[in-house]
C-alpha cells in the first residue's frame, strides 16, 4: 500500500511540475506597454517640453526598450502602446522623433506620429 501511494504521489508530482511547464505564460520578447511606459518615465521632462535634452536614465531606457524590441510583433505593439499614450502623456511628437538621436540610439523604426505601427 505504502508503494503505492508513494507512486502516486510521484505521479502526481510529475503530472503538476507538466501542467505548470505547459500553463505556463510564453515568454514575451518585448517589455509589456505599461513596462515601457514606466521605463520612459526619466525622458517625460524631454518628451514633454520642460528639458532641453534627454538625461542618462532616459536614454538607456530607450536602449533597454529598443533592446527588447526584437521581433516585428514586438516593435508593433510597442509602437501601438507609444500611439495610443503618447498624446495623452502631452508628447511632443518633434522631441519624440529625436529622442533616439540625441540618445545616439540606432532604431529600427523611426519615431513617429504618422508612422503606420502595422507595416
Amino acid at each position: 500500500m505504502e508503494k503505492k501511494c508513494m507512486g502516486l504521489s510521484w505521479s502526481l508530482g510529475v503530472l503538476g511540475l507538466f501542467m505548470i511547464l505547459v500553463a505556463k505564460p510564453k515568454s514575451v520578447d518585448a517589455m509589456s506597454c505599461q513596462e515601457a511606459l514606466t521605463a520612459l518615465m526619466p525622458c517625460q521632462p524631454y518628451l514633454t517640453g520642460g528639458a532641453a535634452g534627454p538625461v542618462p536614465p532616459c536614454c538607456q531606457a530607450v536602449a533597454d526598450i529598443n533592446a527588447a524590441a526584437t521581433t516585428t510583433l514586438a516593435r508593433r505593439e510597442l509602437c501601438r502602446c507609444f500611439e495610443k499614450a503618447g498624446p495623452s502623456l502631452g508628447v511632443i511628437p518633434d522631441k519624440a522623433k529625436q529622442l533616439p538621436q540625441k540618445c545616439g540610439i540606432s532604431v529600427p523604426v523611426p519615431i513617429d506620429p504618422t508612422i503606420n505601427c502595422d507595416t
